[in-house]
């Protein structure tokens, strides 16, 4: 049993801190929102973020960074455009020994920094893990099956969080590439708005099945360009992951495509819901990395002009259709 630590209680962070306790671990659930934490304490349940799973008794519901002291894994379970404000909280708290994980997915604005770099960078810790894949939180908190990712650059690490994690239900691989493992679980999001749209337009599985190819042909050819490993972009983080998004109804991302495709606007879908889908923000970020290492990302392109430039998607559409034609 150990003493671990998970910084955000959003849906996903709820349903991890639910799997370390499953696994007889201490955990202390940081939440960011004041008033939520009193709730939680209260009802032992997270009715804003995972409503209908009660927090047992080893998970400790906490409100300030001092209450994390003692934790020797801590998992930061934070949108990723609020990872570096979050980190500087716990720069004092949290030991250079001390393995960090990030279960965050996305690019951040301004600086195109993945999250490991952010953490590098505000806590100067070196024992940084990604943890990734095709896990929705409902269905994991059920208890359904899963398989995520732990990719590290130094595999005992990736080891130890997978040592951590793993249950019956929930399958850890490790992986020691946590940068195609990033760029992967990022750019997912992206091509998951596409996909809702898609859908909530009727346009079949041809024109879906084409998205998810050429969707994974961009975020690899963005990968490579950036150093990453070809055979990641086949993985839990890659295509497992591309897949599941693309294709469920729990996806954040997958709400928005289908929002845009009914006519609403993007402030209106942001303001209509508590989570956030990564994404709206990724996209710009994924164009100014493409710019950086010169490669091609057209359905990003595309995306992006829907979401903050207003194309009408079957325009958008038709012109990734109509675009020259090339080999694969």
């Amino acid at each position: 049993m150990s003493k671990i630590a998970v910084i955000g209680a959003g849906a996903w962070g709820t349903t991890i801190s639910l799997l370390l306790a499953q696994n007889n671990h201490q955990v202390t659930l940081w939440v960011f929102e004041k008033e939520l934490v009193k709730e939680m304490q209260t009802s032992r349940e997270n009715e804003k973020f995972l409503p209908g799973f009660q927090l047992p008794e080893n998970i400790e519901v906490a409100s300030e960074p001092e209450q994390l002291e003692s934790a020797q894994i801590f998992f930061f379970v934070v949108p990723t455009q609020f990872l570096r404000s979050t980190a500087k909280q716990f720069k004092q708290i949290i030991p250079p020994e001390a393995i960090v994980v990030c279960a965050s997915k996305g690019i951040e604005n301004k600086t195109s920094r993945l999250p490991l770099d952010i953490l590098a960078e505000e806590l100067g810790n070196t024992n940084l893990v990604i943890l990734s894949g095709p896990n929705l939180s409902a269905e994991i908190a059920k208890g359904l099956p899963a398989a995520a990712v732990a990719a590290s650059v130094d595999e005992k690490n990736a080891k130890t969080v997978q040592e951590t994690l793993m249950l019956e239900r929930f399958r850890v691989y490790t992986n020691t590439d946590p940068l195609g493992v990033q760029i992967a679980a990022s750019l997912k999001n992206i091509m998951a708005i596409a996909a809702g749209i898609i859908d909530e337009l009727d346009l079949g599985n041809n024109a879906k099945a084409g998205l998810l190819i050429r969707g994974m042909a961009e975020i690899t050819r963005l990968g490579l360009a950036m150093g990453a490993k070809a055979e990641t972009f086949a993985g839990l983080s890659g295509m497992g992951d591309l897949i599941t998004t693309c294709s469920s109804k729990l996806s954040r991302n997958h709400y928005v495509g289908e929002q845009i495709a009914l006519g609403k606007k993007l402030t209106e879908i942001v303001q209509s819901t508590n989570h956030i889908a990564e994404g709206v923000t990724t996209t710009k970020a994924a164009l100014e990395l493409a710019k950086k290492y010169k490669v091609t990302l057209p359905i990003t392109e595309k995306v992006y002009q829907v979401l903050y430039e207003d194309k009408d998607p079957f325009q958008a559409i038709n012109e990734l259709m109509t675009r020259t034609a090339k080999s694969e």
